[in-house]
């Protein structure tokens, strides 16, 4: 009997334990989230604006694949 009782106050305090680690964690999760600027926001902090347009070759038709025989 003793020692059902000593096992279930350990598990009560695991339980117990363990549910207020995990309960704490989704709320950072929500403030780093929430503190997060927006994609337009980066952008316009950055001065994506100001960059030169690139050209990009397409080099596909210069090395065509090979026909296995």
């Amino acid at each position: 009997m003793r020692r059902f009782l000593i096992a279930s106050v350990v598990v009560l305090g695991l339980v117990v334990a363990a549910s207020t680690i995990f309960r704490g964690q989704p709320r950072t999760a929500e403030l780093s989230a929430a503190a997060m600027p927006s994609l337009v926001e980066l952008h316009t902090m950055a001065g994506v604006h100001r960059l030169p347009d690139q050209d990009i070759d397409d080099q596909s038709l210069i090395f065509p694949a090979q026909a296995k025989k």
